[in-house]
């Protein structure tokens, strides 16, 4: 057998499941054609008769599953830097968000910039994240609240990935928020959502899941209900912001409709920690937003060990809450700020966040008949990958075999 690329030398950070760990083999290979990875293993078991093309010494190096970013809000305009200040002054979130500020300080500027200026903005936030070896991205809509905006904020997604070699997996979240001109009417913007919104969405091919914000500055538990019901109807899956800061019992919900993910979590209780375990939803936990905004309510880590919920970890990159680009800090603030280990860090940005996304079968560990995407770092443990503030010891990314 040919194929297009071998990889050897390397210590391969498998992630596989049927591996202890995170499947750490010490000299081991890696094969790729057709985009796909034909071969990961030990050197030693190497077909005799197979041949590469081209043939790379790694040198020891450590190679990984290329990252996975399961939760973004990187598309929208503006910047948000008044209302930081005003936090670190001591003024919270919700206060600012009752004031029309938060996300529909982000709405105007979303609505106000053309689809050619959300990309020319949003360009360097996906280059950061490109650069310490993310392959895959969530991208959500939110900041436009009415189906143009929406709309807008998707394609701006849409050709991002045409611009740079990555997968892009786009979320509608029509509900953000209850925008400005529905401002007393939520009901009636639920409605929008989904007998509009939703439909055009899912017509056009914009988005292959649809989010909601259930808190108690975002939609009840039954309007998120009514939006998660709608996107199933159309064929698209679903997830949720949920038990951010309060406990509405969103998680629960999200079990119920087979949801994807469910995110934030720092107020989930045991009874949503165990439905979310009896679906099979994965928790996406988000230390980003929760160090940005100086919350003190942590994220039941224990608990969901306890009743083996698979934990994502991601950076929930936006202009509010968390405008943090880089994967490598949010496995750090995992280990630091939550406890969770190395391996659990690791696997939240990869075979975790496959999950999260629906792409358990293509992505997320190394194993064959998976996309061959890879992330070659220049240090030889993966605990070094948390280890550093500010260094990023990425040597090659590799998406679909190149």
């Amino acid at each position: 057998m040919r194929c297009d690329r071998l990889w050897r030398r390397a210590r391969l950070a498998t992630l596989a499941p049927g591996r202890p760990g995170i499947g750490l083999i010490d000299r081991g290979a890696i094969a790729a054609a057709d985009g796909r990875i034909v071969f990961a293993g030990p050197e030693s078991e190497w077909p005799a008769d197979w041949r590469a093309k081209e043939d790379i010494d790694l040198e020891g190096r450590l190679v990984t599953p290329g990252l996975i970013d399961c939760h973004t809000h990187l598309v929208y305009a503006g910047h948000r830097a008044e209302e930081f200040e005003r936090r670190l002054a001591g003024v919270s979130y919700e206060a600012i968000a009752r004031e029309s500020g938060g996300i529909l300080a982000t709405v105007r500027a979303t609505r106000a910039a053309s689809e050619a200026e959300l990309v020319r903005e949003s360009l360097p936030r996906l280059d950061s994240l490109l650069a310490e070896g993310v392959t895959t991205v969530e991208i959500k809509s939110g900041y436009g609240l009415s189906l143009e905006h929406e709309s807008k904020q998707l394609r701006a997604a849409r050709e991002l990935a045409r611009l740079r070699p990555f997968t892009l997996k786009p979320t509608f979240l029509g509900a953000h928020a209850v925008p400005p001109e529905y401002a007393g009417c939520t009901h009636e913007y639920v409605r929008a959502v989904c007998t509009e919104m939703i439909p055009a969405v899912a017509a056009e091919g914009l988005a292959d899941a649809v989010d909601v914000f259930c808190d108690r500055i975002g939609f009840s538990t039954e309007h998120a209900r009514q939006v998660l019901e709608a996107a199933r109807a159309h064929g698209l899956a679903v997830k949720i912001h949920a038990e951010q800061l309060s406990n509405q019992h969103g998680a629960a919900l999200a079990a119920s409709v087979g949801a994807l993910s469910a995110d934030h979590l720092e107020y989930l209780d045991e009874a949503g920690a165990a439905a979310l375990a009896r679906a099979g939803t994965t928790a996406v936990l988000l230390p980003g937003a929760f160090y940005f905004a100086r919350e003190t309510q942590r994220p039941p880590i224990d608990l969901l060990r306890r009743q083996g919920v698979s934990m994502a970890l991601a950076t929930d990159c936006n202009p509010g809450t968390s405008p943090l680009t880089s994967v490598l800090i949010a496995m750090n603030l995992g280990a630091v700020m939550f406890g969770m280990t190395v391996e659990e860090c690791l696997a939240g940005v990869t075979r975790a966040a496959a999950q999260a996304l629906g792409l358990a079968a293509s992505a997320g560990t190394l194993e064959a008949g998976k996309r061959c995407d890879l992330a070659v770092w220049n240090v030889e443990r993966p605990v070094e990958l948390l280890y550093r503030l500010g260094f990023n010891p990425l040597h090659a990314r590799v998406w679909r075999g190149h």
